[in-house]
């Protein structure tokens, strides 16, 4: 699976803007963000569909982030990620 390329990251780009708003992030190239001095988030592309590396714990997490449902389940993750646990509650 490769990394998110330009124009996935255009398809991308209302995602990208919603995951700009958090607090604590840094985006180190165009949908690479960091917290801190290490790495947090990125994306990856396979045929039409979309997947987040999310860095949970120790380790990184794959998530979906094709459809709008799986955007708004990996924004919930980040924000728990983040330490405000909103990903915790269900919706």
């Amino acid at each position: 699976m490769k990394h998110a390329g330009e124009d996935a990251l255009d398809r991308l780009e209302p995602l990208l803007r919603e995951i700009r708003k958090r607090g604590g992030l840094k985006e180190k190239s165009r949908g690479t963000f960091y917290r801190g001095s290490k790495a947090f988030l990125h994306f990856h592309e396979q045929g039409p569909e979309f997947y987040a590396d999310l860095k949970t714990g120790a380790d990184f997490e794959r998530f979906a982030a094709t459809t709008a449902t799986d955007r708004k389940a990996l924004l919930r993750h980040i924000d728990a990620a983040l330490g405000d646990g909103t990903a915790a509650r269900p919706r």
